[in-house]
């Protein structure tokens, strides 16, 4: 595997306004966690990546992001949960049930 952990955040904006992940400020919560991962030395080969997606046909469970190569599917409602994401999943390879999507 090239990553331990590859996040991939979906973007995806619908033109008929019916309700997405775009509707939910995914760019502010990717951004972030673009940051803090670098910023907490986990980023590059052999560790994490963070990735813009565009549709990831959860639209209804929005805003989502998967974690690779787990599955691991995630909701997520501001910085804080991002911020968890990362110090449970990313740091102590631990997934945060309460976030998750089954």
């Amino acid at each position: 595997m090239r990553f331990k952990y590859h996040l991939f955040f979906c973007l995806n904006q619908r033109d008929n306004g019916e309700d997405c992940c775009g509707q939910h400020n995914p760019l502010v919560m990717f951004e972030y966690a673009k940051k803090r991962v670098k910023e907490l030395g986990l980023s590059g080969t052999g560790k994490v990546r963070v990735n813009k997606a565009g549709c990831l046909d959860r639209c209804a469970d929005g805003p989502v992001m998967v974690i690779y190569p787990q599955g691991i599917w995630y909701t997520f409602v501001d910085i804080e949960d991002i911020e968890e994401i990362i110090q449970s999943h990313l740091i102590q390879d631990k997934p945060v049930e309460r976030l998750q999507l089954q």
